[in-house]
């Protein structure tokens, strides 16, 4: 388990970093470029800038769902905000990335307004951000079975 939780003042922020040995340039085409983002993530569809709303498939989900994503910031290669608008509301994301160390250190930033769900969200975002590690150094892809049950407990002591 690689999650944090942070306490905010509007709930808290499940926080999950990965590092790569690889210009920030590189993993901000990983995160958003349809191409790349198909091999970890899911493709997407739409107009990609701050303000708009693209649609997402969720290519490691059952049955490969098409999910509608705004997009609320850009700043290239830094900083991306989305927020997934899913029919139990939205779910505010931001992808921010740093140099580190010669390489590239990317935080998955989850901001929850209540933690009930910690059990799933977080192996969840474990699970994509190791396929998204998969899909950059060509090991093979991780099995969800191996997140979940396994890390529920984990996440939900966050709590």
């Amino acid at each position: 388990m690689t999650g944090e939780l942070v306490r905010t003042e509007t709930g808290a922020d499940l926080v999950l970093r990965r590092v790569f040995a690889a210009p920030t340039g590189a993993v901000w085409a990983d995160v958003t470029d349809p191409a790349r983002t198909a091999l970890w993530f899911g493709t997407w569809e739409g107009d990609a800038a701050p303000g708009r709303t693209i649609c997402v498939q969720m290519a490691f989900e059952e049955g490969e769902p098409w999910t509608d994503m705004r997009v609320d910031a850009c700043d290239e290669p830094r900083r991306l905000a989305l927020t997934g608008m899913l029919d139990a509301g939205g779910w505010p994301l931001e992808l921010l990335l740093s140099e580190v160390d010669g390489g590239t250190e990317l935080r998955l930033v989850h901001h929850l307004t209540d933690t009930g769900g910690i059990g799933e969200i977080g192996p969840g975002w474990e699970y994509y951000l190791d396929l998204l590690v998969a899909a950059r150094d060509g090991s093979p892809r991780p099995s969800f079975d191996d997140y979940d049950p396994a890390r529920k407990a984990p996440y939900e002591a966050l709590r």
